[in-house]
């Protein structure tokens, strides 16, 4: 039996657009982001997938998202489980700032660190391992178990967070997993084992 996990990110919101650290902010989408999330939930009603279960942050652009794919799945009736787990990386004291502009403050080389370290988090937030001690945990206690069960779950939630499950599913190291873009909404699919390792990855 072979569990489906489908991993979307959230589509592109208004910070992603104006070049603005997020984190746990909580603007909205572009009407770009709600096209690409309308688009995934067409490729997923293409494809013939019919989830059983659906995750999403506490973050408006990642439920905004799930709702529109829902929308143009045809899916209308359904319990979606929201968890600050699964929440965007927290920046700290970067969030709401301008990406050029927290560049000039604190200079090229400290905002890159920041951004694309492993375990390096900026000042009053978390980095990418803080995020995965937060995300793993809730996936491998909520998710995985459904997924062994041979369920199909829709997760939709954010750049960072989608990072340490993809990671952790597909084995990756810090580099790899940080030279590693997550497209908006660009839906990939696993195919999960029985026991709980990666079987298949696909991307629609």
């Amino acid at each position: 039996m072979t569990g489906t996990l489908i991993l979307v990110r959230h589509g592109q919101s208004d910070w992603n657009l104006k070049n603005l650290f997020t984190g746990w902010r909580n603007p909205n989408l572009t009407q770009k982001g709600e096209g690409e999330a309308r688009a995934t939930g067409q490729a997923l009603k293409a494809a013939g997938i019919v989830p059983d279960l659906y995750y999403t942050s506490a973050l408006r652009r990642a439920q905004h998202t799930l709702d529109l794919m829902l929308e143009e799945m045809g899916i209308l009736n359904v319990t979606i489980t929201r968890n600050v787990a699964l929440n965007e990386r927290d920046y700290g004291d970067l969030s709401g700032l301008n990406k050029d502009d927290a560049r000039e403050k604190w200079g090229e080389e400290q905002v890159h660190i920041w951004r694309r370290s492993f375990d390096v988090p900026p000042p009053g937030g978390e980095s990418l391992k803080d995020t995965a001690a937060r995300t793993l945990p809730y996936y491998e206690a909520e998710i995985l178990p459904q997924l062994r069960d041979g369920k199909t779950v829709l997760v939709a939630a954010h750049g960072n967070s989608l990072r340490a499950l993809v990671m952790s599913i597909e084995g990756l190291t810090p580099d790899e997993i940080l030279a590693r873009e997550i497209a908006t909404g660009e839906p990939t699919v696993y195919k999960i084992g029985t026991d709980g390792k990666l079987e298949e990855r696909v991307t629609l």
